[in-house]
């Protein structure tokens, strides 16, 4: 059932605005009748123009408008300078109520072009129906949908534009939740190596769970790609790497490795490169991201570390990539984990736990519980240490000199790291990224 109607108005010719004022006025009857019943919201969208044209537009939507008091409360009328702007207004006051289900009311050339915007600001969380503006007979009609995405495709270079277009207005966004923070490991040398994780400020990501710096985006989330990559955009301007190569780690929750340079597997998590200014990087929201840097080879890498990948050695197959591949030393290679989920906070059912109980009982807390508590970090350094990898050479949680700590819990630290444990499923993800520098 439709939850919403937006009525697009955006590109009316003046001369066209006296023929339009009578389809609009029939158009807002049919959803005053069919609101009555099912409380749509209503966003009309409109241009917002300089001088005597503005002035001009907006007399002509009160005149269309007057007379729809029912309407009053669930109609907004958005101005802005342009769709993205538009389109992006009424997008956050969707979200504001979860609303995913939306008929959009538009004239058949917008029709095309409409599609490419919501293709770039929305994802596959929210549902779209389209309608031409013209006079609706019933109500009924806005519960069904007469012109569903046809699949129509439009010239490259209107493509193009809309795409600056919307990168160019996320770009003057300001960011939210204060400035872009990155955490740094004392372990690895800086000037060999570019390195850090990411918390949750200085992005452009509003959803309450996904503020502020989201850099993962899904079918399943309300992040739509443009906004990741707006968010990365300006973490790679904080951290000085180009963006433009940077390789994220597509998580699998095994233990495959990916190496730069060769034939990219399908998932992987864990990658690793001898290549300058190449960033790598490791998605983490509770699961550990893991970085590794060999500062006499010059080799780096990153892993995604969950609950599954732990048990499978992710993090010492990546280790094995490099030596194989790079032909470093195991007393060379230097390990940082990053933020994730502690032992403070992490359950898992009594089968799984055993697992990890297995590989040191040090790992697990109150194993004779339904839901044991489990330290994947602990497990992920006995893993290393047992793999050839130096005690000294690994950064977690038991260093002793708190003030150099950046492994914090995920789960107990709501203002500066996102969680799925702690904000289920639709949750933000922060990353732990590393390059060698040129």
């Amino acid at each position: 059932m439709v939850e919403a109607v937006l009525i697009d108005l955006f590109s009316l010719p003046a001369n066209l605005q006296n023929n339009i004022q009578g389809l609009l006025h029939n158009t807002l009857e049919t959803v005053e009748k069919c609101s009555a019943i099912h409380g749509l919201c209503v966003y009309v969208m409109c241009c917002q123009r300089q001088g005597s044209e503005r002035k001009g537009e907006q007399e002509f939507l009160l005149a269309a408008l007057r007379g729809f008091q029912s309407l009053r409360r669930r109609l907004e009328v958005v101005c802005a300078q342009t769709t993205a702007a538009a389109l992006y207004t009424i997008k956050q006051r969707l979200d504001e109520k979860d609303l995913s289900i939306i008929k959009v009311i538009l004239p058949t050339l917008r029709k095309d072009l409409m599609k490419v915007y919501i293709d770039h600001l929305f994802t596959a969380v929210y549902k779209f129906e389209f309608e031409d503006l013209q006079v609706v007979s019933d109500s009924e009609s806005l519960q069904k949908s007469e012109h569903q995405h046809e699949g129509q495709i439009l010239p490259s270079q209107d493509v193009a534009l809309i795409r600056s277009e919307i990168q160019k207005y996320l770009e003057s966004l300001p960011s939210l939740k204060g400035e872009l923070t990155i955490l740094r490991s004392s372990l690895i040398p800086d000037d060999i190596f570019l390195h850090g994780f990411t918390t949750r400020t200085g992005g452009i990501s509003y959803i309450p769970t996904l503020s502020s710096c989201n850099l993962f985006s899904s079918s399943k989330r309300r992040d739509p790609q443009v906004i990741v990559k707006e968010n990365l955009r300006r973490l790679a301007n904080a951290a000085g790497f180009n963006p433009e190569a940077f390789h994220r780690v597509k998580v699998d929750h095994a233990n495959a490795v990916c190496i730069m340079g060769k034939t990219e597997p399908d998932n992987y998590d864990g990658i690793v490169t001898d290549q300058k200014g190449v960033t790598l990087a490791a998605p983490g929201a509770d699961c550990i991201p893991v970085l590794f840097a060999d500062p006499v080879r010059r080799a780096c890498g990153a892993a995604h570390s969950g609950w599954k990948g732990t048990l499978l050695g992710v993090s010492m197959a990546t280790v094995n990539a490099m030596v194989s591949e790079y032909g470093c030393n195991m007393k060379d290679i230097l390990v940082v984990l990053g933020p994730s989920v502690g032992p403070c906070c992490y359950k898992l059912p009594h089968e799984s736990a055993k697992e990890f109980h297995r590989i040191d009982p040090k790992c697990v807390r109150l194993f004779d519980s339904a839901s044991p508590y489990i330290d994947i970090r602990r497990a992920t350094r006995i893993l290393l240490e047992r793999g050839g990898i130096l005690p000294e050479n690994i950064q977690d949680d038991s260093i002793t000199d708190q003030n150099q700590n950046i492994t914090f819990c995920t789960a107990c630290h709501p203002d500066k790291f996102y969680s799925h444990f702690r904000d289920d499923s639709n949750f933000g993800t922060q990353i732990g990224f590393i390059s060698i520098k040129d």
